[in-house]
């Protein structure tokens, strides 16, 4: 009952908006504003966010300093690693409010929260007195909650506006780390804060780009930095991760820490959970797992994994999304079909949608007719099965979308669904049955 009313309610009807700042007012007088003595850095931009909380939480961790760290994917209290099951980067505010609380509570001092625009246009993170503000990048995300770009750019800006009308904490200044590439980098860099730092590939910035080059397993590039040029190499590939890198050393600069352990602490970094992750296998292809669930960040991936299939084929298990944002579908499966040698549609997080009717959907905008490299397969699990056993040597398999997730959303409950396990007991199968001939 209280699902069907919401349905008819649209997402940015201002009662469902205001509904929620009570919420998040509420919350904050019951656990007390715990974000008033705690240094807090947001990160924010329509990809990369996750990524770039992980690089700067493992070099501050490594420093031996206590922290918190709310993510899509996963959750830091001090030495505490938790999933974050929610499905929300930006959650219930008394689900977040009760993390800050205990995190003051364990005399933790640094808390770096992951903010996507859903948890700022429904004022989830109201009252959270925030210091550091990092804007990954901005591309079209979301128009099902803000209808226009301007709108989502606006959602994202506003939070840049209010940080430095904010209560300032003892000798901590109001610093924003902004990505030049995005033509909407200039709206951010208006704003009046004391500190601004930029990163990109260009002199224009302070923090540049340069050399990157990706070996099998590695990632080699410099940064440059006002004082010093970082020799950087990382398992983290992808030039989008490098940019990921520049933001977390641009705040490492902000708080006046050392640089000099930055190139060894960024070369322990083997992954970020479900950020093109690899899975190891005992054959003689690659397997990863990636969120990529915009135009931009698929086609860096996909340009990014392309190489390493160089004496074979790249393979992609994409999705069919369900009730968000639908104008991507089109442009995404297209870049999909271009870009990849071999093609499997299967399904994802149905919701409300049936995964055949969203299928059908997008179907008209794949050139290739089935069985032409492209394979429809609703089972996300025997899609997942087909591409691993289909495998010939150097092919790269890409399985998108669902990365570390332990949850998929069907149209009649929720079930314990996790790529990664599925893709390593399918690989420990194969094991076997070589092994038994």
């Amino acid at each position: 009952m209280f699902t069907s009313l919401k349905s008819l309610i649209s997402l940015d009807n201002p009662f469902r908006i205001l509904y929620h700042k009570l919420r998040a007012v509420l919350a904050n007088i019951v656990y007390d504003f715990p974000s008033k003595k705690m240094k807090i850095i947001w990160v924010t931009g329509t990809n990369w966010k996750t990524s770039t909380c992980n690089i700067i939480a493992k070099w501050l961790i490594e420093n031996w300093e206590k922290i918190f760290m709310f993510t899509t994917v996963n959750i830091i209290l001090w030495d505490e690693n938790i999933k974050n099951t929610t499905k929300m980067t930006s959650p219930d505010p008394f689900v977040l409010q009760k993390y800050l609380k205990k995190a003051k509570e364990m005399w933790i001092k640094t808390a770096i929260i992951e903010t996507a625009s859903h948890g700022i246009l429904y004022n989830r993170i109201w009252g959270i007195n925030y210091d550091t503000l990092i804007l990954t990048n901005i591309t079209q995300d979301h128009l099902d909650l803000h209808r226009t770009m301007d709108n989502y750019v606006e959602t994202k800006l506003s939070i840049f506006r209010k940080l430095i009308t904010y209560s300032r904490k003892r000798n901590i200044k109001k610093t924003a780390i902004i990505n030049l590439d995005s033509k909407y980098n200039e709206l951010f860099l208006e704003e009046t804060y004391d500190i601004t730092y930029t990163y990109w590939n260009n002199s224009l910035s302070n923090i540049k780009i340069d050399n990157v080059f990706n070996e099998d397993s590695w990632m080699n590039f410099t940064l440059w930095i006002p004082w010093k040029d970082l020799e950087i190499k990382t398992q983290l590939r992808g030039e989008f991760n490098a940019y990921n890198i520049a933001a977390a050393v641009s705040c490492f600069i902000s708080e006046w820490i050392t640089v000099e352990k930055i190139e060894e602490i960024v070369s322990k970094i083997q992954f970020i959970p479900g950020r093109l992750e690899e899975v190891e296998t005992n054959e003689w292809f690659k397997v990863f797992i990636d969120y990529a669930h915009t135009e931009d960040a698929l086609e860096k991936v996909i340009t990014t994994l392309k190489p390493l299939a160089i004496n074979g084929q790249l393979v992609t298990v994409f999705w069919a999304t369900w009730d968000r944002d639908k104008t991507k579908r089109p442009v995404m499966w297209e870049l999909v079909s271009r870009l990849s040698d071999k093609v499997i549609l299967t399904q994802d997080d149905d919701y409300t949608e049936e995964t055949i009717s969203i299928i059908k959907d997008v179907l008209p905008w794949i050139e290739r007719k089935e069985s032409d490299n492209f394979w429809v397969i609703p089972d996300r699990g025997e899609a997942i099965r087909t591409a691993l056993l289909w495998w010939k040597e150097w092919d790269v398999i890409l399985i998108a979308w669902k990365w570390d997730e332990h949850v998929m959303m069907t149209n009649s409950w929720p079930i314990e669904w996790h790529d990664k396990t599925k893709v390593e007991e399918i690989l420990k199968i194969i094991d076997e049955n070589k092994i038994l001939k």
